[in-house]
């Protein structure tokens, strides 16, 4: 993606509201999970949230590769770590951060349903409608596409959006005009320092 492209932070606050909210809609569903599957990595932190709410014990994970930093995609997701838990006659819960263009959750249920479980669920934080897969619970719907930044990927997608800036920036300062201009991130200088410090290992 060259250009300019719009891009929300979102806090771990929002997080929070967010894992909570879904927890509420799963449990007045009805829908009962035995176990929740994580998808890697940015499924992670909202499964362990949901699990809390819901009292699930049974977590697991599985790790799909799709997008990269900054916004950059492979032409295919692809499972890097697949199931290793047995859940032939559980109900499934599959719960990711984003279902953005859905290709990566088409794939993880099509995964598992070969370990013949007795019911797959999805859930997301953010669900964009120009997806192509339909989720069981979402929290919000984010309906003008954007990028969405999370508190555990700051690092990795700053650093992305720093590689397309143009012009590159000479200083602290101009980067973090550059990154609100070009992608509506703010970010302090400091924590921009932290960023590129981590990009020179």
């Amino acid at each position: 993606m060259a250009g300019k492209m719009r891009c929300e932070m979102i806090s771990w606050s929002e997080v929070q509201r967010l894992c909570q909210r879904l927890a509420v809609l799963i449990r007045e569903s009805g829908y009962r999970p035995d176990l929740v599957v994580a998808i890697g990595r940015g499924g992670y932190v909202p499964a362990r949230l949901i699990c809390d709410s819901l009292n699930i014990m049974g977590l697991t994970s599985i790790k799909i590769e799709h997008y990269l930093s900054g916004a950059d995609r492979q032409e295919e997701a692809v499972i890097r770590y697949p199931l290793k838990a047995d859940i032939r006659g559980l109900r499934v819960l599959i719960v990711d951060d984003v279902n953005d263009t859905g290709d990566t959750l088409d794939l993880a249920t099509q995964h598992l349903q070969k370990f013949q479980p007795a019911e797959i669920r999805t859930a997301v934080m953010h669900h964009k409608t120009v997806t192509r897969f339909d989720v069981d619970y979402y929290a919000r719907k984010v309906i003008k596409w954007r990028w969405l930044i999370y508190p555990w990927a700051v690092t990795e997608d700053i650093s992305g959006f720093l590689k397309r800036l143009t012009p590159e920036p000479d200083t602290l300062e101009d980067a973090c005009k550059l990154l609100t201009e070009q992608f509506n991130i703010k970010i302090s200088p400091r924590r921009l320092r932290e960023i590129y410090a981590s990009m020179e290992h």
